[in-house]
Parts: C-alpha cells; structure tokens; sequence
C-alpha cells in the first residue's frame, strides 16, 4: 500500500499549489449581458467591447481622462453641507452627509479645480454620483459657482461633466437657489467672452438639468444618456399621453437639438480639447495621459444623427432611482 500512500502525497501537495483567482476578473454587460474580461474593457474605458454601452466610472477616472497628466489641481477643499432645517427622513441629513463623506473620501457631490488638456488651460467641475446621487446642495452650487469665478479671473473656458438627481430635497428651497446661482456665474462668463462646455452623463436630471447643465456654448453627451428633468412616468400622468421610446435619452435630445454632439467616452478627450482649441484660440497640442494607447478595434461607425454629430469636429486619429433628490437619484 506504500505506493497509495505515495501517490496521496503528490495529490495533496498539487491541490495545496492551487492558485486563488481574483473575484474581480470578469464583470457583465448590463446592456446587452455579455460577460466583460477587466482588463480589456478598462483598456477601452469601461465602454462594452461588444455594444458600446458605458459603464460607470469614477470621478478620479473622468479627471485622469479628461486632463493632461499632472495638470490637475483641486480647488475650494473643505466645503461641507450644513443641516439648517434639521432634516430627517429614515435617516437624519446630517448622517446623510458624514456617510457619503466616508463612503466617497469628498466633501460633498461635486469636485473643482483646474487643468489642461492638450495644454490648453480650463476651469473643470465633476459631479460625484456616489455622493447622495450627485444631488445638487448649497455647497455643490457654492463650489461651482466659486469655480466659474476662477475661470472670469484667470481668462479661462469652463467645463462642467454632470451625473445628478437635481437637487438636493434635504435642502429645499436652498438647493433650489443654487439653479439661479449658477446660472448667473453662467451669464457672468458669458459677458466676459469665455466659452463654457457642458457634458451630460448617465444620469443628468432634474434642477441640475433645468440650470446649468442645458446652458453650454456647447453641450456634449455620452451615448445613451439618462438627461430629463422629471421621470417617464411623472411625464406620462402629467399630460396623459404615452412617450416615445427613449426619448429621454442622448441620441433622441441630438435629434431634437437639445444636445449639440454625442461623444464616445474614447473620444471625449480629443473633443474637447478641440472644442476648447476653437473657441479660445489657444492651439491644441496632443499630450499622453494616463490612460493605455492600447484599445479593441472600434465597431463601423453607425449611421444616423449621432454618427452625423461626430463629423461636426475632425475625428480622432486612433442609474436606477433612490432617495433625496427631486427625481430620486441619490444613492444611500
């Protein structure tokens, strides 16, 4: 029997020589539900290799993605939402906010500063949609329009990528003061002669959309793009009619002119230097970022009016609802 022994031996050790696999090495399409390798969909910027849905990614990704390489600085840190009405729900609005600040290591739903890109300088604003679902407070309106002030200062554009539920209901009547707050920044920049780009993202709604959101010299959208302002079913009771299928979303406001262009995430960064290039005369010179150069190859480009959008500039060389905003995307 010494040589059953033997061989239980050799069956144990290769057993104890088994490698654990990460459990983060295949993630699944929420669109079309085919099964996504990591590395491959991160290297095509968490767009679906397969149907060129995108998924969600972080604020520090937008920043890596839409800035030059070391150019990013953080403006107007320390900045956090008071509880002036003492506001409670199933939970009290001052937890609210210590939790998101824990969960998302941020002040509030909303990140400011300057940059480059393409080495052409800019004033940028990133909501945060971990943080209360990106809901709109008085100090998201604070920081933003802080932001805008920069830009008059320094002689610089603005851009400003939202992911919001609208404003912030813990707040009332004080998040709904920020929609006239930053509108007015808006027009303040517009006197000045500086350009101002909006960029819509998965999900836009809401006050956030009613203000500054909708007033870009040029509004950009990623493709499939929740933007509205109240929800399908609100709309629907309201006027007593049923509605078109997506009509909420980027490619049906392109058709119907409320967006100027729908931008694939692989191509944001090229457009919006160019875009910015254009319209503050400053030339746009093309810097390495982060980001791999390595990506699958793109599918035929579709035709129709998001195909069409894409012309309008030189082509590049290469959320469900929840509780605390008006329409109720904010995350707990």
């Amino acid at each position: 029997m010494s040589w059953l022994n033997q061989a239980k031996k050799g069956i144990r050790a290769l057993t104890s020589q088994k490698k654990e696999v990460p459990d983060n090495l295949w993630s699944k399409c929420p669109a079309c539900g085919e099964v996504l390798y990591h590395r491959e969909v991160e290297r095509n910027l968490w767009v679906c290799t397969f149907c060129g849905h995108h998924l969600k990614i972080t604020t520090q990704q937008y920043i890596d993605l839409l800035c030059d390489e070391g150019s990013w600085q953080e403006t107007h840190l320390g900045i956090t939402s008071k509880d002036p009405l003492d506001f409670k729900d199933s939970k009290k609005y001052a937890d609210r906010i210590k939790a998101s600040i824990k969960k998302t290591g941020r002040d509030d739903a909303v990140v400011t500063g300057r940059a480059t890109v393409d080495r052409v300088p800019y004033g940028l604003a990133i909501m945060d949609f971990a943080f209360m679902g990106g809901s709109m407070g008085s100090v998201v309106g604070e920081k933003i329009a802080r932001m805008l002030q920069d830009c008059v200062r320094d002689r610089h554009a603005a851009v400003i990528l939202s992911r919001s539920g609208g404003a912030r209901m813990q707040e009332s009547l004080l998040s709904l003061m920020q929609m006239a707050k930053t509108s007015a920044m808006l027009n303040r920049l517009r006197e000045e002669g500086l350009p101002f780009v909006s960029i819509l993202t998965n999900p836009t709604t809401g006050g956030v959309t009613a203000s500054y959101a909708q007033l870009g010299d040029v509004i950009l959208a990623e493709p499939g793009a929740l933007i509205g302002f109240a929800g399908p079913r609100v709309i629907e009771q309201t006027i007593g009619q049923k509605l078109p299928a997506g009509f909420q979303r980027s490619e049906f406001l392109l058709e119907h002119g409320m967006v100027d262009m729908v931008v694939s995430r692989r191509a944001m960064r090229t457009t919006l230097g160019r875009v910015l290039s254009f319209f503050t005369g400053r030339p746009s010179e093309a810097v390495e970022t982060k980001k791999p150069t390595e990506q699958p190859a793109e599918p035929a480009p579709a035709e129709g009016p998001a195909a069409k959008a894409d012309e309008a500039l030189p082509a590049p060389e290469s959320s469900e609802p929840a509780e605390g905003s008006e329409t109720g995307y904010v995350a707990h």
